[in-house]
């Protein structure tokens, strides 16, 4: 299945969590349509890294990540990385540098990014955002 929606850390940590909305609208996807980005994965790794409760964690990113698969970068996410930055550092709207990685990849990918970050996300022209956390 081709995906159609790149998943931020903060829609994965939202379906982990169950936060209404986000959970049942991920489950009705046909299975490979929702991903996350490689940068998403190791953003939730750092998180698990930090938890209190490491084991559980990990078990649980782990239940997450088969209705969620990891997808890589290439070549072309690093070109589309590049010109992204390029031009919001022109503009003097820089964002953060996982940020603009999960930007470049969901661009180069031609798919929605799902955030709830769309204050920032937006400075990021020609990239189509949906935030599922908001009815």
């Amino acid at each position: 299945m081709t995906p159609r929606y790149l998943l931020d850390t903060n829609i994965c940590i939202a379906y982990k969590k169950g936060k209404p909305g986000v959970p049942e609208r991920i489950d009705a996807l046909p299975p490979g349509q929702a991903v996350m980005s490689v940068i998403t994965w190791g953003e939730l790794m750092l998180g698990v890294e930090k938890s209190q409760h490491r084991t559980r964690s990990l078990e649980i990113l782990a239940r997450v990540r088969e209705i969620i698969p990891v997808i890589g970068v290439d070549e072309r996410v690093g070109t589309r990385y590049g010109a992204i930055r390029g031009d919001l550092e022109k503009a003097g709207r820089i964002i953060g540098p996982n940020d603009l990685w999960i930007a470049a990849h969901a661009q180069t990918l031609g798919i929605a990014l799902v955030t709830n970050n769309t204050g920032e996300f937006n400075r990021v022209g020609g990239l189509t955002l949906e935030d599922w956390t908001t009815p």
